[in-house]
Protein backbone atom coordinates (compact mmCIF):
# COMPACT_ATOMS: atom_id res chain seq x y z
CA UNK A 1 0.00 0.00 0.00
CA UNK A 2 1.15 3.56 -0.97
CA UNK A 3 2.43 5.69 1.41
CA UNK A 4 3.65 8.74 -0.22
CA UNK A 5 2.61 12.28 0.83
CA UNK A 6 -0.67 13.34 -0.87
CA UNK A 7 -1.12 15.98 -3.22
CA UNK A 8 -1.92 19.18 -1.59
CA UNK A 9 -4.40 21.27 -3.10
CA UNK A 10 -5.65 24.80 -2.20
CA UNK A 11 -9.32 24.48 -3.35
CA UNK A 12 -10.85 22.48 -5.64
CA UNK A 13 -14.57 21.50 -6.46
CA UNK A 14 -13.49 17.92 -4.77
CA UNK A 15 -10.66 15.31 -4.11
CA UNK A 16 -13.06 12.63 -5.50
CA UNK A 17 -12.77 13.88 -8.99
CA UNK A 18 -9.20 14.58 -8.46
CA UNK A 19 -8.84 10.59 -7.55
CA UNK A 20 -10.95 9.28 -9.95
CA UNK A 21 -8.87 11.28 -12.35
CA UNK A 22 -5.77 9.62 -11.34
CA UNK A 23 -6.64 6.42 -11.24
CA UNK A 24 -8.02 6.65 -14.69
CA UNK A 25 -3.96 6.89 -15.47
CA UNK A 26 -3.20 4.12 -13.74
CA UNK A 27 -2.11 5.60 -10.23
CA UNK A 28 -1.55 3.12 -7.77
CA UNK A 29 -3.82 2.51 -4.78
CA UNK A 30 -2.59 4.38 -1.24
CA UNK A 31 -2.99 7.69 -3.99
CA UNK A 32 -4.32 10.26 -1.72
CA UNK A 33 -5.58 14.12 -2.28
CA UNK A 34 -5.92 16.52 0.68
CA UNK A 35 -8.06 20.14 -0.38
CA UNK A 36 -7.44 22.83 1.85
CA UNK A 37 -11.18 23.80 0.73
CA UNK A 38 -13.88 21.78 -1.84
CA UNK A 39 -16.20 23.84 -3.87
CA UNK A 40 -18.22 21.61 -4.51
CA UNK A 41 -17.85 18.79 -2.25
CA UNK A 42 -20.57 16.04 -1.99
CA UNK A 43 -22.10 13.54 0.57
CA UNK A 44 -24.18 10.33 -0.06
CA UNK A 45 -26.78 10.32 -2.70
CA UNK A 46 -25.35 13.39 -4.45
CA UNK A 47 -25.99 15.50 -1.49
CA UNK A 48 -24.44 19.20 -1.19
CA UNK A 49 -21.01 19.12 1.59
CA UNK A 50 -19.92 22.09 3.01
CA UNK A 51 -16.02 21.86 3.05
CA UNK A 52 -14.38 25.68 3.86
CA UNK A 53 -11.21 26.04 5.44
CA UNK A 54 -10.37 24.74 8.93
CA UNK A 55 -11.42 20.80 7.66
CA UNK A 56 -9.97 18.22 6.91
CA UNK A 57 -10.88 17.12 3.37
CA UNK A 58 -9.01 14.22 1.35
CA UNK A 59 -9.58 11.37 -0.67
CA UNK A 60 -7.51 8.19 -1.06
CA UNK A 61 -7.44 5.73 -4.35
CA UNK A 62 -8.57 1.92 -3.28
CA UNK A 63 -8.22 -1.16 -5.48
CA UNK A 64 -10.14 -3.60 -2.83
CA UNK A 65 -10.20 -7.57 -3.89
CA UNK A 66 -13.39 -7.99 -4.61
CA UNK A 67 -16.93 -7.20 -4.28
CA UNK A 68 -17.89 -8.26 -0.67
CA UNK A 69 -14.95 -5.84 -0.09
CA UNK A 70 -16.17 -2.91 -1.99
CA UNK A 71 -19.97 -3.62 0.09
CA UNK A 72 -17.93 -3.07 3.03
CA UNK A 73 -15.44 -0.40 2.40
CA UNK A 74 -17.38 2.55 3.72
CA UNK A 75 -17.97 0.96 7.05
CA UNK A 76 -14.46 -0.53 7.44
CA UNK A 77 -13.15 2.87 6.64
CA UNK A 78 -15.34 4.49 9.42
CA UNK A 79 -14.52 2.09 12.12
CA UNK A 80 -10.78 2.57 11.11
CA UNK A 81 -11.25 6.50 11.03
CA UNK A 82 -12.87 6.72 14.55
CA UNK A 83 -10.30 4.92 16.24
CA UNK A 84 -7.84 7.31 14.39
CA UNK A 85 -9.59 10.41 15.96
CA UNK A 86 -9.96 9.26 19.20
CA UNK A 87 -6.20 8.01 19.56
CA UNK A 88 -4.38 10.16 21.88
CA UNK A 89 -7.72 12.11 22.11
CA UNK A 90 -9.12 10.13 25.57
CA UNK A 91 -12.03 13.12 26.07
CA UNK A 92 -13.92 12.26 23.24
CA UNK A 93 -15.67 8.74 21.82
CA UNK A 94 -17.32 8.88 18.19
CA UNK A 95 -20.03 6.68 16.83
CA UNK A 96 -21.26 5.62 13.79
CA UNK A 97 -24.35 5.99 11.87
CA UNK A 98 -25.05 3.46 9.40
CA UNK A 99 -24.12 3.48 6.40
CA UNK A 100 -21.92 6.56 6.52
CA UNK A 101 -21.96 8.77 9.13
CA UNK A 102 -19.69 9.60 11.90
CA UNK A 103 -21.40 11.39 15.18
CA UNK A 104 -19.47 13.40 17.99
CA UNK A 105 -21.82 14.55 20.92
CA UNK A 106 -25.06 13.23 18.60
CA UNK A 107 -23.99 15.53 15.89
CA UNK A 108 -22.78 15.01 12.78
CA UNK A 109 -18.75 15.01 13.09
CA UNK A 110 -17.68 13.84 9.37
CA UNK A 111 -18.61 11.23 6.60
CA UNK A 112 -17.48 8.93 4.67
CA UNK A 113 -18.33 8.48 0.96
CA UNK A 114 -17.05 5.61 -1.64
CA UNK A 115 -17.45 5.88 -5.34
CA UNK A 116 -16.45 2.81 -7.11
CA UNK A 117 -15.83 2.28 -10.68
CA UNK A 118 -16.53 -1.41 -12.41
CA UNK A 119 -14.59 -3.19 -15.31
CA UNK A 120 -16.60 -5.47 -16.47
CA UNK A 121 -18.26 -7.41 -13.24
CA UNK A 122 -15.03 -6.89 -11.35
CA UNK A 123 -14.05 -3.28 -9.29
CA UNK A 124 -11.29 -1.15 -10.73
CA UNK A 125 -10.86 1.01 -8.02
CA UNK A 126 -12.79 2.95 -5.32
CA UNK A 127 -12.29 6.88 -4.45
CA UNK A 128 -13.18 6.80 -0.80
CA UNK A 129 -13.55 10.47 0.33
CA UNK A 130 -13.51 11.23 4.45
CA UNK A 131 -14.92 14.69 5.08
CA UNK A 132 -14.32 15.86 9.00
CA UNK A 133 -15.43 19.02 10.72
CA UNK A 134 -11.82 20.31 12.46
CA UNK A 135 -11.90 23.72 13.27
CA UNK A 136 -14.36 25.30 10.12
CA UNK A 137 -17.39 26.98 10.45
CA UNK A 138 -20.80 25.57 10.39
CA UNK A 139 -23.57 26.54 8.03
CA UNK A 140 -25.68 27.93 9.94
CA UNK A 141 -28.39 26.13 8.39
CA UNK A 142 -27.39 23.02 10.21
CA UNK A 143 -28.37 24.29 13.16
CA UNK A 144 -27.33 22.06 16.08
CA UNK A 145 -27.03 18.53 13.72
CA UNK A 146 -23.56 19.08 13.16
CA UNK A 147 -19.95 19.68 15.60
CA UNK A 148 -16.88 20.17 14.80
CA UNK A 149 -14.12 18.39 16.56
CA UNK A 150 -12.64 21.69 18.31
CA UNK A 151 -15.78 22.60 20.08
CA UNK A 152 -14.45 19.60 22.64
CA UNK A 153 -10.66 19.34 21.36
CA UNK A 154 -9.65 23.14 21.42
CA UNK A 155 -6.91 23.98 19.21
CA UNK A 156 -6.85 21.09 17.15
CA UNK A 157 -6.13 21.76 13.72
CA UNK A 158 -6.42 19.52 10.35
CA UNK A 159 -2.92 18.46 10.31
CA UNK A 160 -2.78 17.02 13.69
CA UNK A 161 -5.54 14.27 12.14
CA UNK A 162 -4.06 14.23 8.68
CA UNK A 163 -1.56 11.82 8.98
CA UNK A 164 -3.42 9.31 11.74
CA UNK A 165 -6.63 9.54 9.27
CA UNK A 166 -4.52 8.76 5.81
CA UNK A 167 -3.29 5.89 7.36
CA UNK A 168 -6.31 4.40 8.92
CA UNK A 169 -8.36 5.05 5.12
CA UNK A 170 -5.26 3.37 3.18
CA UNK A 171 -5.50 -0.18 6.04
CA UNK A 172 -8.97 -0.34 5.45
CA UNK A 173 -9.11 0.27 1.89
CA UNK A 174 -6.35 -2.73 1.56
CA UNK A 175 -8.69 -5.11 3.99
CA UNK A 176 -10.26 -7.68 1.50
CA UNK A 177 -13.58 -9.79 2.36
CA UNK A 178 -16.38 -8.99 4.50
CA UNK A 179 -16.68 -7.69 7.99
CA UNK A 180 -15.30 -9.63 10.36
CA UNK A 181 -16.09 -10.77 13.85
CA UNK A 182 -13.99 -8.54 15.67
CA UNK A 183 -14.62 -5.59 13.22
CA UNK A 184 -18.61 -6.50 13.58
CA UNK A 185 -18.06 -6.45 17.48
CA UNK A 186 -16.51 -2.74 17.07
CA UNK A 187 -18.80 -1.64 15.41
CA UNK A 188 -21.81 -2.49 17.79
CA UNK A 189 -19.63 -0.83 20.77
CA UNK A 190 -20.08 2.83 18.42
CA UNK A 191 -23.28 1.91 16.99
CA UNK A 192 -25.37 4.93 16.86
CA UNK A 193 -28.69 3.23 15.43
CA UNK A 194 -28.56 -0.05 17.49
CA UNK A 195 -31.65 0.21 19.30
CA UNK A 196 -33.47 2.90 18.21
CA UNK A 197 -36.94 2.41 15.97
CA UNK A 198 -36.79 2.95 12.34
CA UNK A 199 -39.27 4.13 9.38
CA UNK A 200 -36.49 4.06 6.97
CA UNK A 201 -35.35 1.91 5.14
CA UNK A 202 -37.21 -0.39 7.54
CA UNK A 203 -39.83 -0.63 9.75
CA UNK A 204 -38.19 -1.83 13.16
CA UNK A 205 -35.59 -1.76 15.41
CA UNK A 206 -31.95 -1.29 14.84
CA UNK A 207 -29.98 -4.90 15.80
CA UNK A 208 -27.08 -4.35 14.46
CA UNK A 209 -25.24 -5.38 10.90
CA UNK A 210 -24.70 -8.55 8.73
CA UNK A 211 -20.91 -9.49 7.44
CA UNK A 212 -21.77 -8.11 4.49
CA UNK A 213 -22.51 -4.52 5.98
CA UNK A 214 -26.40 -4.73 5.60
CA UNK A 215 -27.96 -2.74 8.53
CA UNK A 216 -30.37 -5.63 10.44
CA UNK A 217 -33.77 -4.72 11.38
CA UNK A 218 -36.37 -6.36 13.68
CA UNK A 219 -39.95 -6.07 12.73
CA UNK A 220 -42.97 -6.05 15.02
CA UNK A 221 -42.86 -10.30 14.73
CA UNK A 222 -39.53 -10.75 15.69
CA UNK A 223 -37.75 -11.57 12.48
CA UNK A 224 -34.84 -9.70 11.53
CA UNK A 225 -34.76 -8.33 7.97
CA UNK A 226 -31.25 -7.16 5.89
CA UNK A 227 -31.37 -3.71 4.41
CA UNK A 228 -28.71 -2.77 2.14
CA UNK A 229 -29.01 0.65 1.35
CA UNK A 230 -31.58 3.59 1.65
CA UNK A 231 -31.66 6.69 3.53
CA UNK A 232 -32.35 5.89 7.72
CA UNK A 233 -34.95 8.04 9.00
CA UNK A 234 -36.19 7.42 12.62
CA UNK A 235 -39.59 6.64 14.01
CA UNK A 236 -38.71 8.85 17.03
CA UNK A 237 -35.34 10.14 19.01
CA UNK A 238 -35.37 7.86 21.81
CA UNK A 239 -33.20 4.82 21.72
CA UNK A 240 -35.16 1.19 22.64
CA UNK A 241 -33.76 -1.38 24.34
Amino acid sequence: MLSLPPMRLESVPTTQDVIHELAEGGAPAGTAVVARTQTGGRGSRGRQWSAPVGGLWLSVLCRPQGEAAVAVLSLRVGLAVTAALERDRPGIQVRLKWPNDLLLAGRKLGGVLCEARWQGGAPAWVAVGVGINVANRLPLELGAAAIALNELVPEVVPGALESAVLAAVRAAGAAGGGLTEMELAEYASRDWLLGRELRLPLAGIASGLAPDGSLLVRGADGRIEPARSGTVELMDAAPRP
